[in-house]
């Protein structure tokens, strides 16, 4: 399989200047085509940032995947008999604490990998584990 190029940040001119082209505020760093006479981006000129082209695109094989992987939303417990060793499991937002601990836990048991799991939850899932073993 081919690699991930690293993605080069192309932004708008004047962003690392100007406050409300996002000096301080990475949400408003976005690109905007140069559409000035003597620009020098939309010339090409040596030295200056680069416009974003078709050669910069991700391979077709590799478009959406992380890490090497495909990435499956589980938004219940049944979706989990979908997943693959070839698949990085991201759990849905909408899945409250019980659900996203049994999910957890059979993720552990196949031995999958997983996205999105802060580790204060797999703190909260090992104290579990710990007080049944107690009782």
């Amino acid at each position: 399989m081919e690699k991930k190029k690293k993605r080069r940040k192309f932004l708008r001119r004047g962003t690392k200047k100007l406050l409300k082209l996002g000096k301080r505020s990475k949400k408003r760093q976005k690109w905007r085509r140069a559409r000035g006479r003597h620009n020098k981006i939309r010339q090409k000129e040596k030295g200056f940032d680069r416009e974003p082209g078709i050669g910069y695109r991700t391979p077709r094989k590799m478009r959406g995947m992380i890490g090497g992987l495909k990435p499956l939303l589980i938004r219940n417990i049944n979706d989990l008999s979908k997943a693959t060793d070839k698949n990085i499991i991201i759990i849905s937002k909408k899945i409250g604490k019980r659900k996203r601990k049994e999910i957890l836990e059979r993720i552990e048991k196949k031995k999958l990998q997983l996205k999105n799991i802060k580790k204060e939850i797999k703190k909260h899932i090992k104290k579990d584990k710990e007080i049944k073993k107690e009782k």
